[in-house]
């Protein structure tokens, strides 16, 4: 409320926030009133006085030194001391030092205690004036402008230490820091085991004694070396818990939970998928979700963060993707038209603070530094501190989205093809249409559905929906979270080297192509040491890749194959497809494990010999039955033969 936007190529003032509505005010009387998700989504929208958030390259925080990270992660904490007074920023919790106490010293004053502290430190060429200079380029340009610019050339991945090596002593100092009696040998041996625990004995390098003391050494905080009691206290909430949430997006909670329905996995045979939602914790609204195989456990936090922080109407290609998949399968909920719209209407934020269980979900260095850049705290909690009832939520979620996603399936696969007569076939659905059947059901259902954790302290027998709760939230609260714009999706997600050949990008057996390949076909990239290309992917969507060229941009690749794989599927495919993958999947009872099983080797040459000759594609029923179900009209779902079917060939 009162924030001045520019929209429009005209500046506004927004005057009210009503239903995910914005109303708008000019200074020449003229008013207007858009949807939220439109207005923050328009070309040339921005926030009057609010410079557009920077998300750091993956590609170029992860080839830094890991002490060079270690060293801007530092400073940092010194920075948010000197302009706070905790090295954790606001809200961290902790005692204030004398020294740093903004209530009596003046921000010059607290920039020369630090510079004399680290000077005693045995920091070496640190002034009042370059403690200046490192805390006006961390406020312009994030944790990148803390790093060494050494660090930032380009250097070769050899005679470094093995990442899981050095992963494993940043925990060890993690878990040991503040302990008085802590020495650099017990560090060693901590990480030892860790690296075992998580690896297997003997399976990682280890570096020789001398180059672990190194890396220890490297990896700490000069300020706070082994050893030394903690500054500051780094526990969660002592008393009462986290406070509750008040805003949306406050405080958004991710938590996982097992799906009762199998899906089609890329070897063809049926697999249990689970679930991962972020919930956001005042008004219950599932700002993201997605379905992955129990192998993709813990899931990546900046994927998560992509999808509920940028709206789907803007993301390139995705209302073509709603399309093809929403018609290739019948028994929805709404039409093409009404998804769009309810999916413009959906809730997407940044959220303030993101609530996680590291068994469940994985935040890396470079998840800190977006999470940084875009004013996102962190917080890693077990499912006992905190979270149960998300995670119950999470696991209703689940149950009710089982039975409808087995309707779904049922509607799918209509006829007889089962394991009877006239019983119906058993239909899987694949990874994508799940993903798909998924996003409507909560859209449509889950977000209109009221729950009985929704209510008012004020009205506690009105039971909200969580589309009503968001709605009475953001009245109330009278901000708007804005979400990321369309080009912060790609960017978000994980990145890799691929080269482009003349078919174009080739990933997980899969190829992408489109029209602005055409002029690098073949060549190396420019901007890399070894030729290949930055792409960007979905881990848990193949429908499209990202990939940057010279000039800058993530454009968006197609996956050529698409339009055959999820074509509209007839009742024929549907049953055939449903027996072949029961056959790999299930045995019936009395079946051998393999033709012959328990017999002898002349009885299993009786056997072979006895055998109609089939096919060289498939094996079928004999001519008799063929012909008797050619006549009738009737059968088990099979495919129509031609007349050469009683020689044998298909």
């Amino acid at each position: 409320m009162g924030a001045r936007v520019e929209f429009e190529h005209r500046v506004w003032q927004v005057s009210g926030l009503v239903d995910g509505r914005v109303y708008l005010a000019a200074d020449d009387g003229a008013t207007g009133c858009v949807l939220a998700t439109a207005l923050v989504s328009a070309a040339g929208f921005r926030v009057v006085g609010q410079a557009d958030p920077e998300i750091p390259a993956a590609e170029e925080w992860a080839a830094l030194p890991v002490a060079a990270r270690e060293r801007a992660l530092a400073w940092q904490r010194h920075i948010r001391e000197i302009e706070t007074g905790l090295p954790g920023g606001p809200g961290s919790g902790g005692k204030v030092r004398e020294a740093y106490d903004p209530q009596r010293f003046t921000l010059a004053e607290r920039e020369h205690a630090k510079a004399a502290e680290l000077t005693a430190l045995g920091w070496t060429k640190v002034s009042r004036a370059t403690v200046q200079r490192r805390r006006i380029a961390y406020r312009k340009q994030g944790l990148v402008a803390l790093v060494d610019q050494r660090s930032l050339r380009r250097r070769s991945g050899t005679g470094r230490a093995d990442e899981r090596v050095v992963a494993a002593v940043l925990e060890a100092l993690r878990l040991r820091r503040g302990r008085k009696a802590t020495t650099v040998k017990q560090i060693i041996e901590l990480a030892e085991q860790i690296v075992a625990d998580r690896h297997g004995r003997g399976r990682v390098n280890l570096p020789a004694q001398a180059s672990m003391y190194r890396l220890v050494k490297a990896l700490s905080d000069p300020a706070e070396p082994p050893g030394s009691p903690a500054r500051t206290a780094t526990g969660r909430y002592r008393m009462g818990g986290a406070p509750p949430a008040l805003r949306p997006a406050e405080r958004v909670h991710v938590a996982t939970a097992a799906l009762g329905v199998p899906v089609v996995g890329e070897d063809g045979r049926a697999v249990a998928v689970p679930v991962t939602a972020a919930v956001d914790g005042a008004t219950g609204c599932v700002l993201a979700s997605v379905v992955h195989g129990r192998q993709a456990v813990p899931v990546q936090l900046p994927v998560l963060l992509a999808e509920m922080a940028v709206p789907r109407v803007v993301r390139p290609g995705w209302r073509e993707m709603l399309r093809t998949l929403h018609e290739s399968l019948p028994g929805r909920l709404t039409g093409v038209e009404a998804r769009l719209e309810a999916a413009a209407a959906r809730p997407v934020a940044v959220p303030e603070t993101l609530v996680f269980d590291p068994a469940t979900a994985a935040a890396g260095a470079w998840l800190l530094s977006v999470c940084e850049s875009l004013g996102v705290s962190l917080e890693a909690v077990s499912a006992r501190q905190e979270g149960r009832a998300v995670a119950e939520t999470v696991r209703v979620l689940a149950g009710l989205f089982t039975r409808h996603a087995a309707a779904v399936a049922a509607a799918g696969c209509p006829g007889p093809g089962g394991d009877g007569p006239g019983q119906p076939a058993p239909c899987v659905l694949s990874m994508l249409h799940l993903q798909d059947v998924l996003d409507e059901w909560i859209t449509t259902v889950w977000h209109t559905r009221p729950q009985e954790a929704l209510r008012h302290p004020l009205m506690p027998r009105a039971v909200l929906s969580p589309k009503e709760m968001w709605q009475v939230l953001l009245g109330a609260a009278g901000v708007l979270p804005l979400p990321l714009r369309a080009r912060h999706f790609a960017e978000l997600l994980p990145a890799g080297r691929h080269a482009i050949t003349e078919a174009g990008i080739r990933l997980g057996r899969r190829r992408y192509d489109a029209a602005c390949l055409d002029e690098h076909r073949g060549r190396p990239c420019p901007t890399t040491d070894d030729g290949r290309w930055e792409v960007h992917h979905h881990p848990y969507d193949v429908r499209q890749v990202h990939i940057r060229l010279p000039d800058g941009e993530l454009h968006p690749l197609a996956w050529t194959d698409s339009a055959h794989g999820l074509r509209p599927f007839d009742a024929t495919v549907h049953q055939r497809t449903a027996q072949t993958v029961t056959a790999r999947t299930r045995r019936p009872a009395g079946q051998p494990a393999s033709p012959g099983a328990g017999a002898g080797a002349a009885e299993r040459h009786a056997e072979t010999e006895a055998a109609p000759q089939a096919g060289p594609l498939m094996q079928g029923p004999d001519v008799a039955q063929v012909q008797g179900h050619r006549a009738s009209g009737e059968g088990p779902g099979w495919p129509v033969w031609d007349a050469q079917a009683e020689a044998g060939q298909w």
